[in-house]
């Protein structure tokens, strides 16, 4: 059985976006490529007991057995051996990584307390959206009373679209509660000495 929103952006959210992004070729239409999830543990990583009760809520999460990642380097302030266990990392594609999109939307994100949404900034130039999550027990798969620890997630959208515009109306077809951001990016300004300061200067 395929997934609903798999036959949704078949049937519904490619002709969407054709006529709104005034496209004529079906394969010139963005989609989502693939989801990756990642799980920092940082020093409890070392951990097997932990170890492996994180790999099993990843499991849970996702569908999938998840890949243990590695620090490629040695960091004493961070308290990582190069080769030794980082986190946790699961690439999704295909029919699971629709109906992860379709538990994320509908089911975890609503039970996030007091969001607000995703704001439209988190894309890259490259149009992949990421953003991150502080608990993951918003998930249902998740028992409350058997996790030892709250952990985040960091989850990818990689998108074929080209541009940030393309993406953020792409997820917007797909109901993702994309919100517009309203900080505004600082511009550095240059400190121009002033001309008493140089007479002052001058005179020494």
């Amino acid at each position: 059985m395929t997934p609903r929103l798999r036959d949704k952006y078949k049937n519904e959210i490619v002709k969407s976006l054709m006529s709104r992004l005034n496209l004529k070729n079906l394969h010139a239409v963005p989609r989502i490529e693939k989801i990756v999830v990642n799980m920092g543990l940082g020093v409890d990583a070392l951990d097997k007991k932990i170890l492996e009760s994180c790999v099993k809520d990843v499991a849970a999460i996702t569908g999938q057995y998840p890949l243990v990642t590695k620090f490629k380097k040695s960091i004493s302030n961070f308290k990582s051996r190069k080769g030794s266990n980082a986190g946790l990392k699961v690439t999704l594609r295909n029919d699971r990584m629709y109906e992860f999109v379709d538990r994320l939307i509908n089911i975890a994100l609503p039970r996030v307390k007091d969001f607000k949404g995703l704001k439209d900034d988190h894309c890259d130039k490259f149009g992949n959206f990421s953003f991150g999550i502080k608990e993951h027990i918003i998930f249902p798969e998740i028992n409350f009373d058997k996790v030892e620890r709250i952990r985040g997630l960091d989850i990818t959208i990689v998108t074929t679209s080209s541009s940030p515009v393309n993406t953020v109306s792409l997820l917007k077809e797909f109901n993702f509660p994309i919100v517009q951001s309203t900080e505004k990016k600082k511009k550095k300004i240059k400190k121009v000495p002033k001309k008493d300061e140089k007479e002052k200067k001058e005179e020494k």
